[in-house]
């Protein structure tokens, strides 16, 4: 059997007064429709990723809401999980492609999984292209099967693409963080855009006082009295570390105290991350005021809550990112960010708003300075990050959506409650209130999370303007 992974117990109804309540008033409606129904998370991972924290946190709240819902992780052999990351980064365009022998142990380890697979649910959710394989060797059965996609796979390697699109027949449903994301060739015809979310009352993102924070981080050595710059994410060139590094060093020019840390996971399905470890380490062995910190050196959820909550401003330079998730933990805590204009990275700071994009290490540098000398702006940038991130990036705006997906799905949907029509923002999928922006095109009114949705629909509105089928 797949291993499975336990969790605690939660309630939804402690986010009355966090989330929304229309969010959660539709939440509970959606739910009352498949309470009974059996659901199975499958991903490649219990720790070390963001995927892993959103079920951590989803599954016990599922499972209040009176869905019977277990999380199981694959597993598999070193050469496995060297090969599907190798498929990870080809997915996001990277040009490396796979031998023969590669694509031999992807499928020997699938079909080992599938085999592992015993038990029946209703519906079975699996987690980027580490288990994707799964359903062509288990089949389906008389379970609905979706696949979520966490990664920017819009412009994938041809021939890794080629070869993982095969193993993809069959899927009732496919799940992308933004349309653009979607891969070309699909051979899913319905396609859903599922925007992820942050769980405001996880330990990582949970309040935290100020004092309780300072006396956290002195404990593992980092003293707070002159600036501090954190990036937080996995150790992976797609994160560019190394660019962190240098326009942390182009700031010191202006401001010589100024500390950064890089915090980092080592997760069990990314082998490549040793590496990257090793590569920041020489780096950085000659600077005392680059701290580097994983979740291996005691630096947990905890830690990365204070590090967000007290830094002057949270980075994430990424140059391709599926969403990064880490920006709405820094801006729920009012820190301000600078961030790669990558992914959904521009979904959670649109112009205005939690802090400032960037293209470049020169244009990092610039952009965490200006923040330093302006803290007033810093201050307004942080605070209307803050209100978009409880507004659109909160966890039970993320299960209503992916409810409202399985009752679509399931064959004959029980008919305990009529399931409310979600208002949602066509371009990136998001619920959105009657009071939300918006835009009227053949008598017919659309709403919008934000400006830059809008202004995206109003240049090619039947980009947007599919049905969940396409």
């Amino acid at each position: 059997m797949l291993q499975t992974v336990d969790t605690g117990k939660r309630s939804i109804q402690a986010y009355r007064g966090v989330a929304p309540d229309a969010v959660l008033d539709d939440l509970l409606h959606v739910a009352e429709s498949l309470r009974g129904s059996r659901i199975v998370q499958i991903n490649a991972t219990p720790y070390g990723g963001g995927v892993s924290e959103l079920l951590r946190s989803a599954v016990p709240l599922l499972n209040d809401l009176g869905i019977i819902v277990d999380w199981k992780v694959i597993s598999g052999d070193n050469a496995f999980f060297e090969v599907t990351k190798k498929i990870h980064n080809a997915l996001q365009g990277a040009k490396t492609g796979l031998t023969e022998e590669e694509k031999a142990i992807y499928t020997r380890n699938t079909e080992s999984n599938a085999r592992n697979f015993e038990e029946n649910y209703d519906f079975v959710v699996i987690h980027d292209p580490q288990p994707a394989g799964m359903l062509s060797f288990h089949g389906k059965g008389s379970a609905r099967w979706a696949w979520r996609c966490h990664i920017d796979t819009a412009k994938p390697n041809p021939e890794v693409w080629e070869f993982l699109r095969g193993f993809l027949n069959g899927y009732d449903a496919a799940i992308f963080t933004m349309r653009e994301f979607t891969p070309p060739d699909l051979p899913v015809e319905n396609i859903e855009i599922i925007p992820p979310a942050i769980d405001p009352l996880s330990p990582k993102n949970m309040a935290l006082a100020d004092g309780m924070a300072r006396q956290i981080l002195a404990w593992i050595g980092i003293e707070l009295g002159g600036p501090l710059v954190t990036q937080v994410s996995r150790f992976d060139p797609w994160k560019d570390p190394l660019g962190v590094i240098a326009a942390y060093r182009l700031v010191r020019r202006e401001i010589p105290n100024l500390q950064l840390v890089l915090a980092g996971s080592m997760a069990l399905d990314d082998p490549e991350c040793w590496g990257i470890y090793r590569e920041i380490m020489k780096e950085t062995e000659d600077d005392p005021l680059i701290h580097l910190f994983t979740n291996l050196t005691g630096v947990g959820n905890i830690e990365i809550n204070a590090f967000q909550r007290l830094s002057d401003v949270v980075v994430q330079k990424s140059i391709r990112e599926g969403f990064g998730l880490v920006v709405s933990e820094a801006l729920w805590k009012g820190t301000p960010v600078v961030a790669g204009n990558a992914g959904g990275i521009p979904l959670q700071m649109p112009e205005g708003v939690g802090g400032m994009l960037v293209e470049s290490v020169e244009e990092c540098a610039q952009a965490i300075l200006d923040l330093f000398h302006d803290p007033k702006r810093a201050e307004e940038l942080a605070t209307r990050g803050k209100e978009r991130v409880r507004d659109y990036f909160l966890l039970p705006r993320l299960l209503l959506n992916e409810l409202s997906l399985l009752l679509a799905l399931a064959k004959e949907p029980p008919s305990l409650a009529v399931v409310p029509e979600i208002r949602r923002d066509p371009v990136c999928g998001m619920a959105v209130e009657e009071s939300a922006i918006s835009l009227k095109r053949n008598d017919k009114i659309y709403l919008f999370c934000s400006e830059q949705c809008r202004t995206r629909f109003s240049i090619q509105p039947e980009r947007y303007l599919v049905s969940r089928s396409q």
